[in-house]
């Protein structure tokens, strides 16, 4: 599980952690694979601890196309 901290200023309920209310300046764990959701939210929330590698969601991310030209 990654964690998040919520910087709002006030206290939010947030449904997708089982409609847990967060207190403003709490660190949270969320699943890993929603992390980009919170964190994309710059005014709200900030990264903590970014998930770790996980092989199950490797596979979930797009692959990088190679920069080099094939001939």
């Amino acid at each position: 599980m990654a964690r998040v901290r919520y910087i709002g200023a006030e206290p939010v309920t947030v449904p997708e952690l089982g409609s847990r209310e967060v207190q403003p300046d709490e660190m949270v764990e969320v699943p890993d694979g929603r992390f980009d959701g919170y964190v994309c939210q710059t005014g709200t929330w900030e990264a903590v601890e970014e998930p770790k590698d996980d092989p199950a969601l490797a596979s979930k991310k797009p692959a990088m196309k190679s920069a080099a030209k094939e001939a």
